[in-house]
């Protein structure tokens, strides 16, 4: 495994974050894998040297955050390993279970380091914005976890670059601790972000920690453009991956990836995560599986080093998408 810094930071972690959104109880999304099963996927982890691992309160309702506290606990030293989760989504009936309110945000720490079993979190990040929450109301809160020794860092996830940049500003202009870490959408697939986002990161020294970096798969070629063929046992999944990857360019991408894998004796996949780990700004990549040797592919993907030759091809066929992993606000919504 290889290490970095975590943005503009002392903290070091892994090039590899493992993301927890796949662990669960099958009630929130009926593919994620059980804490049993789970298990394994940590001890590999362990095992290639990861020491970050990321989750969220909504992650099938709070089960994501038990899975990952139950099996850190048992595998890792706590000083030695750097814990992210979110808050924002919706955690029960009410108006106020989800949010950025200083009121949900207290509540929410505390009952994420109670299903984790932690006496503080690494990096808490928020993980959309709301717009019906004054900022300044949200970052005192979060500047209050800090000081309360519950929460080491604050990061975000998937806002427009103003926000981001609204939300750094604000931070400084009231002395309040600011966020060193983004996580958002970005692969080969989708690129937006290198537009306006990810210089602003760079010029900030913020760290990149993309989710969906390995395209879910898309470049392995198995997906075919959309027929209307009807719902698959997966709807969900396949409803979102239609909805994010099955634009007519995309399917251009996919044979130039299956050719530079060919040369390196490895997937696609590993090539897409090959690609974004040379991608600047990149800090490291979320990744999720439900197969351990899934995992343990991605893993090995630290190693492969791709030439200036094939980052242009692979890049060349791009061409501009939707924006898709954040609601980008309209003007007449944010005055209501």
């Amino acid at each position: 495994m290889q290490y970095t810094k975590l943005g503009n930071t002392g903290i070091t972690v892994s090039r590899i974050c493992l993301g927890c959104m796949s662990y669960g109880d099958g009630k929130w999304l009926e593919w994620t894998v059980g804490a049993d099963e789970a298990r394994d996927h940590y001890a590999a982890a362990f095992d290639a040297g990861v020491n970050f691992f990321d989750t969220a309160d909504v992650y099938s309702a709070g089960v994501s955050e038990e899975i990952t506290g139950r099996w850190l606990k048992e595998m890792g030293k706590r000083a030695d390993i750097v814990v992210a989760t979110k808050v924002h989504g919706q955690m029960g009936p009410g108006q106020n279970r989800r949010g950025l309110s200083r009121k949900h945000i207290l509540e929410a720490c505390d009952n994420s380091l109670r299903r984790l079993k932690m006496d503080y979190i690494d990096l808490y990040q928020i993980h959309r914005w709301d717009l019906s929450t004054p900022i300044e109301e949200t970052l005192d809160a979060l500047d209050n976890l800090v000081h309360a020794g519950k929460v080491r860092y604050l990061g975000a996830s998937s806002t427009p670059a103003w926000q981001f940049s609204k939300a750094l500003y604000v931070a400084k202009e009231h002395g309040w601790q600011r966020f060193i870490a983004m996580q958002n959408h970005y692969n080969l697939i989708y690129r937006e972000e290198e537009r306006e986002m990810i210089p602003l990161w760079v010029d900030q020294n913020v760290a990149l920690i993309p989710w969906s970096p390995l395209n879910c798969g898309f470049l392995e070629g198995n997906r075919k453009p959309d027929r209307g063929e009807g719902p698959t046992k997966r709807a969900q999944t396949d409803q979102m991956q239609k909805d994010m990857y099955f634009h007519d360019n995309d399917f251009q991408i996919a044979p130039i990836a299956q050719k530079v894998a060919k040369d390196h004796g490895v997937t696609p996949t590993e090539i897409a995560c090959a690609w974004i780990l040379q991608a600047p700004g990149v800090t490291a990549p979320i990744i999720g599986a439900t197969k351990t040797y899934h995992l343990k592919q991605i893993f090995d993907a630290v190693d492969i080093k791709l030439s200036v030759e094939e980052v242009e091809a692979l890049e060349a066929a791009y061409r501009p998408h939707p924006i898709l992993g954040h609601e980008q606000p309209r003007a007449a919504e944010m005055l209501r």
